[in-house]
């Protein structure tokens, strides 16, 4: 047999062995109701926006509820199921505005057209995020997943929203309301407080600093001067106006920076707000917040919820609730998730 025909067989068999991939799933979804306003919500009118370039008064509204998502095609299926759960609890559901974040590097206009076709009524903007200036500041973590860019997008809703925007109720995407967001958006942040979110004093706060920081004699005294407890930025009430104020961005940069010096942390996003932000936020009820739903980040193991009351659930963890349903291996709290999936399967085969 000649070396020609035998490369050529070769070349066959791998062609017929190689897996099918190549082509992306397109996910499409169902449209949800359409949710209407209570009787007694506050109206928005021109009066009140104070921004001229904002086409539609509610996007500067200090009555809106303004809310920020991060958005990719990989966790589209979760912010859609989280979209419908805001809605379909509040009050006011016509006074909510959404703000999401994509990367540059993502097909916008698509998931532009995802979130239009599931809620033509929605008011929302899809804001891109350059991630360029981020990446250069990133250091490899405990899980890779950790280290998208998109991730960091938090530290940046000062800059991306407009400044009419002045508060606003961020949200990750793997998590569902089961109350009114209106009540979360109306926390108090007092007289400075920045942000407020559910903190956690219990969680070993050390433990999520490296021994080179503790052991670093102007490093360890970060948190000398306030009660530092560990929180979830999966769920925060930012007041933007403070953060532009007090160039908290930069901030956050200056710690990452470090970072990339000598490794001070492991855990991507959520030490750099730590560092800046533990022991000065304004405390809200853990009911907003049952996180860790997703399973420790090795195992993805099944949790329960936190002794209490709940309006928000947070699959955080490795887990997420549309992954296992879908392997047919849900843990009994995805249930809870699964009405709120608006993902349209396809038909059965007839039989």
């Amino acid at each position: 047999m000649s070396q020609h025909l035998l490369l050529l067989i070769l070349l066959s068999l791998l062609l017929l062995h190689k897996p099918i991939s190549a082509t992306p799933i397109i996910q499409k979804f169902k449209e949800a109701p359409q949710f209407y306003n209570s009787a007694d919500c506050p109206l928005i009118d021109d009066s009140e926006s104070d921004d001229d370039v904002v086409a539609k008064p509610i996007f500067c509204s200090r009555r809106a509820v303004h809310v920020a998502m991060t958005l990719d095609a990989a966790y589209i299926r979760g912010s859609v199921a989280a979209v419908l759960s805001v809605l379909q609890h509040s009050s006011c559901p016509e006074n909510i505005v959404f703000h999401f974040v994509a990367s540059a590097s993502a097909d916008a206009s698509s998931l532009r057209a995802t979130i239009s076709s599931s809620f033509p009524y929605l008011d929302f903007t899809v804001y891109v995020f350059n991630v360029s200036s981020v990446s250069r500041l990133i250091s490899s973590s405990i899980r890779s997943a950790l280290d998208c860019p998109l991730n960091y997008a938090r530290s940046y809703l000062a800059d991306l929203l407009p400044p009419c925007v002045r508060r606003v109720v961020y949200l990750d995407s793997d998590l569902i309301l089961v109350d009114d967001i209106a009540k979360l958006a109306a926390t108090d942040l007092g007289r400075d407080s920045v942000l407020a979110a559910p903190e956690y004093c219990n969680a070993n706060f050390t433990s999520y600093f490296t021994s080179t920081f503790w052991s670093n004699p102007t490093l360890s005294l970060t948190f000398a001067d306030r009660k530092a407890c560990y929180f979830n930025t999966g769920v925060m009430v930012i007041d933007l106006s403070r953060w532009r104020e007090g160039a908290y961005t930069s901030r956050i940069e200056e710690w990452m920076a470090m970072q990339k010096r000598m490794r001070i942390y492991e855990l991507g996003s959520l030490p750099p707000f730590l560092l800046v932000f533990a022991g000065l936020i304004k405390p809200v009820n853990h009911r907003w917040n049952q996180h860790g739903l997703g399973g420790d980040n090795f195992r993805g193991l099944c949790r329960d919820l936190h002794p209490g009351p709940v309006s928000l659930l947070h699959w955080s963890g490795k887990g997420k609730p549309w992954a296992r349903l879908d392997a047919g291996r849900p843990c009994p709290l995805d249930a809870l998730w699964a009405p709120y999936d608006l993902l349209q399967t396809p038909f059965a085969l007839d039989s």
